[in-house]
């Protein structure tokens, strides 16, 4: 297709594609996909080879959240049947982050819920990153903490974290119909604080909440003008008890055509593969790896994911390879930037900022909960895929080991 060697040219260039390019790919038909992945694929190659970093979140406070995110469980007014919990001291989330880094994620994640820190959470969190780093050598720390204040990204950089998340999620346009509490300025303005404190900035999106392509592209492009190192895609998890509980509008095919389309766009950016991974992907995953260089290992914030164990055999049998804490994530170009070369791009960002499902209770299987399918049955194309979806009960807030 020329559509397809004019994007590769592009990426490999560096070129930001026409918004009419990036529709297109959007708009490519399942008996063009493999074609659509091996282009995006050169591309991801050119600039970060086949390796693969990990991340691994650290929900340091779950629940509780006075702000409306129509997608997110911790939302106001959610009936989710999530974990709910204070925060976590320095010593108990440095322990659940050393069960990451052990099972090779190069970045930890710091995830709380709320509006936004006061200037007392940011010590708390300060302790914390103190607390991992000296557990952890050379392991990297992305913040995620809502929006900024003046003067906290410089607080936390001096702290010792290498990057701040904070996504814009959807298009400007759109922004209004899934949250009112905040807005869609409130988030480019944290982006830009986090970006001029020198903190590796970390922002992406979360698809299928009910936008169109045009949103889609929009929100794309707003980040490569934001100008992030990393862009976590995320496919949203309808968890029940949210206002967004029925939107299931992904399928594999249309995953990856959107990862291959910001893999086009933002071709030397780290682009990661968060929430809904499982859920979406599915069996597909491996393709997926293909335009990604980046994933989440293990669990999310409030539900859970693949085997940390599935996730490494993934890699292995895909023959891509996990990316060491020897190894600078980004292209020179860019990891030579403000924000240093330890600073290689990455951090958190994972609609699990928020995520969360049905409201099972303490221990049950996945396949017992109301309105999921028995064992041994599989839904058929198009169907939701609720069994899927599963509440943390392990890890970070409880008694039980993690999943890493």
């Amino acid at each position: 297709m020329d559509l397809l060697n004019t994007l590769v040219d592009k990426g490999l260039r560096r070129e930001t594609p026409t918004r009419e390019e990036a529709l297109a790919v959007l708009a490519t038909s399942d008996d063009d996909l493999l074609d659509v992945v091996a282009a995006a694929g050169k591309v991801r190659r050119h600039w970060f080879g086949r390796r693969v970093k990990l991340n691994y979140l650290v929900n340091l406070k779950s629940g509780l959240c006075p702000e409306d995110c129509s997608y997110c469980s911790q939302r106001l007014g959610s009936k989710a049947g999530i974990l709910k919990y204070t925060w976590l001291g320095p010593g108990e989330a440095s322990q659940a982050a050393a069960a990451g880094v052990a099972g090779g994620a190069k970045r930890v994640c710091l995830v709380a819920s709320g509006r936004g820190p006061t200037d007392r959470d940011v010590d708390r969190v300060s302790q914390t990153i103190k607390a991992i780093k000296d557990e952890n050598e050379g392991v990297e720390v992305c913040a995620c903490l809502g929006l900024l204040s003046e003067g906290q990204a410089e607080r936390l950089r001096e702290a010792g974290a290498d990057a701040y998340n904070h996504n814009l999620n959807t298009s400007e346009a759109t922004y209004g119909d899934i949250t009112t509490t905040h807005t869609y300025a409130d988030r480019v303005d944290t982006v830009r604080k986090a970006h001029a404190a020198g903190l590796s900035a970390c922002s992406g999106l979360i698809a299928g909440m009910g936008e169109g392509d045009e949103d889609l592209v929009d929100v794309v492009f707003a980040l490569r003008e934001l100008d992030p190192d990393s862009v976590p895609v995320n496919f949203l998890i309808p968890f029940e008890g949210t206002p967004l509980a029925k939107e299931w509008n992904l399928t594999p095919q249309r995953c990856l055509r959107i990862l291959a389309m910001v893999r086009f766009v933002c071709p030397d950016v780290e682009v990661r593969i968060a929430g809904g991974r499982e859920v979406h992907l599915r069996t597909m995953q491996p393709l997926a790896l293909h335009l990604a260089n980046s994933i989440f290992l293990g669990d999310y914030l409030t539900s859970e994911g693949q085997a940390g164990k599935a996730d490494l055999e993934m890699i292995a049998d895909a023959r891509f390879e996990v990316e060491g804490t020897d190894r600078v994530t980004l292209p020179e170009h860019r990891a030579g930037g403000g924000c240093g070369s330890h600073r290689s791009g990455g951090g958190c960002g994972s609609q699990e900022s928020g995520g969360g499902c049905a409201s099972p209770q303490e221990g049950e299987g996945r396949a017992s909960r109301e309105g999921e399918q028995a064992p041994g049955s599989v839904p058929g194309a198009g169907e939701p895929r609720t069994d899927l979806v599963a509440v943390r009960r392990r890890g970070a807030g409880t008694d039980l080991a993690p999943n890493a």
